[in-house]
């Protein structure tokens, strides 16, 4: 989705207390960044922000790590989780009072920046990731492109190079093309499907108990008819 520059994304997240613009130096030692030895969890493509920001709200338990690789969108992200700590409740500029400093209530999620074809370089077998969210990812519908899909077999392998042992995939999409293929990648990396479903609005608790928190892009597809498919892989 291509978004309109916002001059006020890049400014606001380097203010952030939630935004860690130097992810490389937390490979191998995240549980520093929270400061805690919670399990952690990881979204790839975070968007807006707004699955992200109302699972970290509800879980306090668990640490957060959401990427993107587009400012606006971590910026919206950003804007997003204030208001559902309760930081943000207006965009009114005047008034925000100690916006920034009312950040500091976020301590369970970080959102980074960051390409996600080279996690591996800013994530490693230390972090142990217990569970990784892909929702609604590039389908790259062109077979040249396919390499960049999230779910691609050879991105799933990166992955296990920090899932833990017990760890897993939970995946997301409208896209029929885009399921059904990566039930081959998933399979061609080792992976072992654990449940999967070509309708999640009609499986309850598919999330092994977890909730299933609609992204803008789930409600949008639902809307116009379209069924949400979904899996649960493990490591």
């Amino acid at each position: 989705m291509r978004m309109r520059f916002k001059p006020w994304a890049r400014p606001e997240l380097e203010e952030s207390f939630f935004y860690i613009d130097n992810p490389q130096d937390y490979k191998n030692k995240w549980k520093t960044a929270f400061e805690n030895e919670a399990p952690i969890y990881l979204e790839l493509g975070c968007g807006k922000g707004s699955f992200i920001a109302k699972l970290s709200h509800q879980n306090p338990n668990i640490n957060y790590i959401a990427i993107d690789l587009v400012d606006v969108m971590l910026g919206m992200a950003k804007r997003n989780v204030e208001v559902e700590y309760g930081i943000r409740t207006t965009t009114d500029k005047e008034e925000i009072e100690d916006e920034v400093e009312k950040g500091k209530q976020v301590k369970n999620l970080k959102l980074v920046r960051y390409d996600i074809a080279r996690v591996k370089d800013i994530i490693g077998l230390e972090d142990k990731i217990d569970r990784i969210y892909i929702n609604f990812c590039n389908p790259w519908p062109r077979g040249k492109h396919h390499k960049r899909r999230l779910t691609y077999d050879k991105n799933l392998i990166n992955y296990k190079s920090f899932l833990s042992d017990d760890g897993k995939i939970f995946f997301k999409t409208d896209n029929d093309e885009l399921f059904d293929e990566s039930l081959k990648y998933f399979e061609k990396a080792q992976y072992k499907i654990e449940k999967k479903t070509y309708d999640l609005a009609s499986e309850e608790k598919f999330w092994d108990g977890e909730d299933n928190l609609k992204t803008e892009h789930e409600k949008m597809f639902e809307a116009d008819g379209i069924k949400i498919k979904a899996l649960i892989a493990s490591k």
